[in-house]
């Protein structure tokens, strides 16, 4: 389980262990919060291809498809 605050998400890096598309490094590019400051968007841009993807922030915490940092 990686330990991640919302607080500290913006412009994290990491890996997915799981590659697709020669993509596997990538970093937190966009965080949207709502009036309570709950994470209500979140996304991640590929370092390689420079593509977006909307995320649930909450899947960065399984430590069996994402590590932390690049690796």
């Amino acid at each position: 389980m990686n330990k991640i605050s919302p607080k500290t998400l913006l412009h994290s890096k990491w890996t997915k262990l799981a590659v697709l598309n020669k993509e596997k490094h990538f970093v937190v590019t966009h965080i949207e919060f709502d009036e309570d400051n709950r994470v209500i968007e979140c996304e991640v841009q590929a370092v390689m291809t420079k593509k977006t993807y909307p995320i649930n922030w909450r899947e960065l915490k399984d430590s069996q498809q994402w590590k932390l940092g690049w690796k």
